[in-house]
């Protein structure tokens, strides 16, 4: 197994100019927030996919070095909730502006400010959060940047927020906006052993990956109706056994992620175990089985037994 999500070596003490803290990632669905957490970290700890509202759970990545240790924090899109599911990853999304040291407020540098970004300004206003406002996708539509960065520049202008361009696919001025967060944390300790980069399991992380294949491959067929549970890991010297239960809502779902002969699963399958063989850096049997839970978004008590909950600050 890698050591990178080793929860338990030693924890070094921080020189006296270090500097650390715990940073949110806020925006409308779909900006960015778990693509430049990826980049930052330089190593995939959350998943992405075209499809809007990917991130469920508050997800942990740390990135370390010399001068600081930043907890960064990816949360759900701030999005208008149609069901149980959706009303809690909006209250963790929001409940967790007021557990931070600092909040990077993602926007689409591809179009101008809109109603849903004003919505989550509005409400960062409110707050003692501080904040830096991050224009994500500036490598799209050169021929509009200047209309549409004027009017973020309004934006945090008016609320004397810090703003930085970036392109989190492509890397661009990734390294600016890193030397901004780091100095507007205080100075502090190691939270985590630097050779960490998240706190979650490596089951979570493994579920993950699978839901994103999932979501890669059948696109808006299967939205967000679908949960994955690691019901079984088996360690052995040369590979290692994982069994899991992907949970829809419907039959007709099951069909569709089982597909023509069972093609549709298998390719899931393969695409799942090769990221998840990576994760653990060996070789991995990946056994995967689809189990209808009619409207388990809407029920507490199914989302609970699948590991979605209101989150304590």
């Amino acid at each position: 197994m890698t050591q990178d999500f080793d929860l338990n070596p030693t924890i070094p003490v921080a020189p006296a100019d270090f500097r650390s803290g715990f940073v949110a990632l806020i925006g409308r669905p779909n900006v960015g927030k778990s693509t430049l957490m990826n980049q930052l970290i330089g190593q995939k700890v959350a998943i992405t996919s075209p499809v809007a509202q990917t991130t469920r759970n508050r997800l942990r990545g740390i990135l370390s070095t010399d001068q600081a240790q930043i907890i960064f924090v990816d949360t759900p899109g701030i999005h208008k909730p149609h069901h149980e599911l959706g009303k809690i990853l909006v209250k963790n999304a929001r409940s967790t502006v007021g557990a931070v040291d600092l909040v990077v407020f993602i926007v689409d540098g591809a179009v101008p400010l809109g109603k849903g970004d004003q919505f989550i300004a509005d409400f960062l206003v409110k707050t003692e959060a501080k904040v830096i406002l991050g224009v994500n996708k500036i490598d799209q539509r050169p021929d509009k940047r200047p209309e549409i960065f004027a009017s973020y520049q309004a934006l945090a202008t008016q609320n004397h927020w810090q703003l930085q361009e970036f392109s989190a696919l492509a890397g661009d001025r990734l390294p600016e906006l890193q030397d901004k967060l780091i100095q507007a944390l205080d100075p502090g300790p190691y939270y985590y052993p630097p050779d960490l980069i998240t706190d979650q399991p490596e089951r979570f992380i493994m579920a993950e990956l699978i839901r994103e294949q999932i979501l890669l491959h059948t696109r808006q067929e299967i939205p967000h109706s679908v949960a994955i549970a690691i019901e079984q890991v088996n360690e052995g010297e040369e590979i290692t056994e994982v069994r899991a239960a992907i949970n829809v809502e419907r039959n007709s779902q099951k069909g569709i992620i089982i597909g023509k002969k069972g093609a549709m699963l298998k390719t899931i399958g393969t695409a799942a175990r090769q990221q998840i063989q990576k994760l653990i850096a060996g070789k991995v049997y990946l056994e995967l089985f689809v189990k209808v839970q009619p409207k388990w978004r809407q029920s507490r008590t199914r989302l609970a037994e699948l590991g979605y909950r209101l989150e304590d600050n």
